[in-house]
């Protein structure tokens, strides 16, 4: 059992987030979500909270009297953060260490495994600058990258840039909390 906290930010793949968070909550890890606005503009914070049966987060600016900074409660509560879907925008701002909504701050405060699953257009994924981008995310930062997968896309598109599916992001998980032995 482990203490995941899941990053959704906006784009039509956050639907695939949500039957994520499902399926690690039901073989007991405890998930926590932090929905971008974009992403509350595809799915509700009720969907995740419905799911795993935690707190969802959206705001930064909580008016909330017991609030306690969750960007940095949050990164030390969980044991890894896993952004999916993670979109050109959200990987250019934190390529650039900006921090402006409660996910990017949350990223830039946590010191622990960080994976992130790019889901956008394939002209978007080849474009150059996010490439470089998620290069930057990998050997500066030490993120992990779950690679996107080839087929159609939600603008009518095909080629890469779907959200890998679930299982692969579970598998990528495990990976990174159960490493196997010897394997470092």
């Amino acid at each position: 059992m482990s203490n995941i906290l899941l990053g959704v930010s906006g784009g039509i793949a956050a639907y695939k987030s949500a039957d994520l968070a499902s399926k690690l909550t039901q073989r007991g890890d405890v998930v926590r979500t932090i929905l971008t606005p974009g992403a509350q503009k595809f799915i509700t914070p009720l969907t995740f909270r419905a799911v795993t049966r935690q707190e969802v987060f959206t705001d930064i600016f909580e008016d909330d009297p017991a609030y306690k900074g969750e960007h940095i409660s949050l990164s030390e509560w969980a044991d890894m953060l896993l952004v999916a879907p993670a979109t050109a925008d959200l990987i250019g701002k934190l390529a650039g260490g900006l921090g402006g909504d409660l996910l990017t701050v949350t990223a830039l405060a946590f010191d622990k495994p960080v994976l992130f699953a790019p889901a956008m257009n394939n002209r978007m994924w080849k474009n150059p600058v996010v490439q470089e981008n998620i290069s930057r995310l990998q050997e500066v930062l030490g993120y992990r990258l779950i690679e996107p997968g080839e087929g159609h896309l939600a603008c009518g598109s095909i080629g890469p840039g779907r959200l890998a599916e679930v299982v692969e992001l579970i598998d990528a998980i495990d990976q990174v909390l159960q490493p196997e032995p010897g394997g470092g």
